[in-house]
């Protein structure tokens, strides 16, 4: 039998999804509610729904894991999400720091028939404007290879840009300033020992970024 999911059910599945490190690893109530700003009494009363619907399992000291029906659900909420983020981005000019909330409403459409059809339009894209992997239509996600953090690059080592760990607008808006997006190739040239700020060279200039920067940018040593 299959159950109406609403928008804040579809919510709380993608933040499970999200804080789900490791297989079979359970999450906590409390960091569910902490990503979702909300109560830990509204997180349990929420479990305890979505349980009866058979899309989570939850057991004491082991926390709150989806089932094989509630990871679909949440894979096909991030495939919409993500998909949108490219049209806006790519269709519309949207600047990739102005997308996420936007796509936040658009994720909750139910036609599976339009989200196809927009990704048959948008060329089948593998990656959002942000470089997080787009789930296919099977719930299928192709993760990164070969990656690092810019922070774990050995000093003169040259890179890209393939991603962002925070895709916060302020972050995005800071990035723009450092002439930074996905794309660009980068050479680490220094690590400052005090702070342990970097030193790194974009397209012939020399910055120097944090290492709280360098931490949640995504490279692929070259």
């Amino acid at each position: 039998m299959r159950h109406f999911i609403n928008h804040t059910e579809e919510n709380y599945l993608k933040a499970i999804y999200s804080l789900s490190q490791k297989p079979n690893q359970g999450v906590s109530t409390n960091a569910i509610a902490k990503s979702l700003d909300t109560k830990a009494s509204s997180v349990t009363d929420m479990m305890q729904k979505l349980a009866e619907k058979g899309l989570v399992s939850y057991k004491k000291y082991y926390g709150v894991q989806l089932t094989s029906s509630g990871q679909l659900i949440a894979l096909n909420t991030i495939r919409k999400h993500r998909l949108w983020e490219v049209f806006l981005v790519d269709k519309l000019s949207f600047n990739w720091d102005e997308v996420h909330e936007i796509a936040e409403q658009l994720e909750h459409i139910q036609s599976s028939e339009l989200t196809n059809r927009l990704d048959i339009f948008l060329g089948n894209p593998k990656f959002d404007p942000h470089g997080d992997p787009i789930p296919n239509s099977q719930g299928e996600i192709e993760n990164y290879h070969d990656t690092l953090l810019l922070s774990e690059l050995e000093i003169g080592a040259f890179c890209t840009l393939v991603g962002v760990a925070d895709s916060s607008s302020v972050f995005l808006k800071h990035l723009e300033k450092s002439q930074l997006k996905l794309g660009s190739e980068i050479r680490l040239i220094n690590v400052f020992e005090y702070d342990r700020s970097l030193s790194i060279e974009v397209a012939n200039i020399q910055r120097i970024i944090s290492n709280r920067v360098a931490d949640n940018l995504i490279v692929k040593p070259l």
